[in-house]
This record gives structure tokens, sequence and C-alpha cells, in this order.
């Protein structure tokens, strides 16, 4: 049986498929061969992997590696300070990145986790126009950190 593209269809044995190939001086390869019976096709393998190589270097250029970056404060920090951390994580997340967000506490600062949820949710207030709290403030030893992730606005 003939295909639309000229392509052999039907079943045949291995070893008049691997003949129709060495015939056509090209090469007899396995698409499927756990299928019964197995399915193999004849074409040019050494072009085949040529181009699949291609295609895969084509598609690793073009995708996007999205990163964590962090930003880490304190729980008495300033005002301005505070804006420039948003800027740097605005922009982080413009690019496309994660952005983990840590509150420090050092000494007596552990007795007032509070504050580090408080700056956390309005840190997240305050980005809450390009991104979205992917996870809740959770403190971790003397630390306490969130993500935000950007939103996909298209």
């Amino acid at each position: 049986m003939i295909g639309a593209e000229g392509d052999q269809l039907g079943i045949m044995s291995s070893h008049d498929a691997l003949a129709l190939a060495e015939e056509q001086e090209l090469d007899l390869v396995k698409i499927a061969p756990n299928a019964v019976p197995p399915v193999c096709k004849i074409m040019d393998y050494g072009k085949f992997r040529f181009e699949q190589l291609k295609k895969e270097k084509e598609a690793k250029k073009n995708q996007h590696v999205v990163e964590i970056k962090e930003i880490r404060m304190s729980p008495s920090i300033d005002t301005n300070d505070f804006n420039t951390k948003v800027k740097s994580a605005l922009k982080f997340l413009q690019d496309g990145n994660r952005v983990k967000v840590t509150v420090r506490f050092r000494g007596r600062e552990m007795a007032h986790t509070s504050l580090g949820t408080e700056l956390l949710e309005k840190f997240g207030a305050e980005c809450g126009e390009i991104a979205v709290v992917a996870k809740g403030a959770k403190l971790e030893g003397r630390n306490m950190s969130m993500f935000l992730s950007p939103k996909n606005i298209k």
C-alpha cells in the first residue's frame, strides 16, 4: 500500500523492510519499538538527528529560565529603604523572576514576629499590581519569608 507522501504502508517482515531501505540507500528506524508489531520508518537517520538537534537548540535559545531573587529586610526597616526594596522587587518581577522576601530577626526582635508578618503583608500589597503571593509568610528559625510570583498578564 502506498501512502500520500509515497511512503510504503502496511505490514511487512523486518527482513523485507531492511532490504527496501538498503535499496533506497536509507536507514530503517524503529519509531515505536514497543508496539505490536513494531513501527519502523525508512529515513536518512543522520539528517533526522541533525534536524532534531537544530530544533532543540532553537527551543533552548527561546526559553527563559526563571530565577528566584531574594530581598532581605529587618523588622525595623525605614520607609525609604522599604520603598527601595519594593522597587527592586518590582523590577525582578517584571523581568519574569520569582522573588523571595525575607525578614531577619536578631536578638529581642524574635519576641515581635507579628511585625515581620505585617511587613511582609505590606510588601505583598505594594507589589500586588504585577505580582501574586505564591507562598505566604512562614517563620523558619530566625527568618520569616514569603514568595512572590509575577502575574501572567497578556
